[in-house]
């Protein structure tokens, strides 16, 4: 299939040249101009529809980069058919994802960064309706939205609301996201270094803590934004996936916290989790929704 033709690229690139720092940008809260990256690799069943998600936005202004360290499964291919329509490809090995973005973002040139994996899916309107958050609230350095978590067909299993992300509830397991359904200024980016490229597990998470540390102010958009796709060659979910996200989850807090994280932490984190079930909006329902779709997993396997 010829893809559609669009208007979202302005130049397709082979390889990037990394700048030493990035420039820095004028913003206008009327029109803001998103920059939106895409880190692809083997998930050639899934890359086309992430793709269309994000170059059928109706939002006038975005820059989309798509970067592929050495797929082998027809994923390339797809991406060069494509490539009219993209801003930037980067095919050029990398270090991990948190490598990747960071090329990724580097070469962009926006006023509103969001990362989208190669599996997952922007919902129709969900920039624009960014756009006009971030345009309400020009003190806000990141905006979260809702979304959904999908299986591999793309059926809704778990409805995400954001809120309460701060460091101390991201620690204790109280706080609730969606990567997917993020956005930031390029400023907040900058300030929290970007992606800590030693980070294998976690790295959307570390971001988001860095600059919530480094006093980014976060607004929730209480809209619906992306999907979340887990599946079974899904990173998110598995044993070496947990194990790995035990050891950047420890490195993060003693450098936050100055500290090891003890048994009353444990303590600390029930009493959290306990008071986001009863007061989180639609928490309750979302955690009864993941043990039966856990207890439908393991009963299918």
């Amino acid at each position: 299939m010829t893809p559609p033709a669009g208007n979202a690229g302005s130049r397709t690139d082979r390889a990037v040249p990394i700048a030493n720092d990035y420039e820095t940008i004028e913003e206008s809260s009327a029109r803001m101009k998103f920059s939106i990256v895409t880190i692809s690799f083997n998930q050639r069943a899934y890359l086309e529809q992430a793709m269309l998600s994000v170059l059928e936005q109706d939002h006038p202004e975005i820059e989309y980069i798509v970067v592929d360290p050495g797929s082998t499964d027809g994923s390339r291919e797809l991406i060069e058919r494509y490539s009219p329509r993209l801003s930037r490809v980067i095919f050029e090995p990398d270090a991990g994802a948190a490598d990747g973005l960071n090329k990724g973002f580097r070469a962009a040139t926006g006023e509103i960064f969001g990362f989208l994996n190669s599996d997952d899916v922007l919902l129709p309107q969900a920039l624009s309706r960014v756009n006009q958050a971030f345009a309400e609230a020009p003190d806000a350095d990141i905006v979260m939205g809702n979304g959904f978590i999908v299986d591999r067909a793309g059926a809704r299993v778990r409805h995400i609301h954001a809120a309460g992300f701060t460091a101390r509830r991201f620690f204790y397991g109280a706080s609730t996201w969606l990567q997917q359904s993020t956005f930031f200024r390029r400023g907040a980016f900058v300030a929290a270094g970007g992606f800590n490229p030693l980070n294998r597990s976690c790295w959307d998470g570390e971001l988001a803590l860095e600059m919530v540390l480094r006093g980014a102010k976060v607004q929730y958009l209480n809209q619906d934004l992306s999907l979340f796709r887990l599946h079974p060659q899904s990173i998110t979910g598995s044993n070496r996936h947990k194990q790995m996200m035990k050891g950047d989850a420890d490195r993060m807090f003693q450098r936050a916290a100055g500290r090891r994280w003890s048994r009353l932490d444990s303590v600390r984190g029930c009493f959290y989790r306990l008071e986001r079930l009863l007061t989180h909006p639609g928490a309750l329902e979302s955690a009864l929704r993941a043990r039966a779709w856990r207890k439908l997993g393991a009963g299918a396997g």
